[in-house]
């Protein structure tokens, strides 16, 4: 039996999608997408983490990223 893992981000481009085509002739595109959460540090203080996540997308799903998706 397969496991499936579904995963949910959301957050904001870095920057452009970039598409491109492998030797075969199919769309790969992938972005950088930054996502953050708001923490209180010791002092009481509110702290922002960023983490940057790289995402790739091929075929149909990457030209639609391509045409869909532009940094905020």
């Amino acid at each position: 039996m397969a496991s499936v893992n579904k995963v949910v981000l959301l957050g904001n481009c870095g920057k452009d999608p970039e598409l491109r085509y492998s030797q075969s002739g199919k769309a790969v595109c992938s972005i950088s997408l930054a996502t953050s959460t708001k923490r209180k540090d010791q002092s009481g203080q509110y702290v922002e983490d960023t983490q940057w996540h790289r995402v790739t997308f091929y075929e149909r799903l990457a030209e639609i990223v391509v045409n869909t998706l532009k940094k905020a």
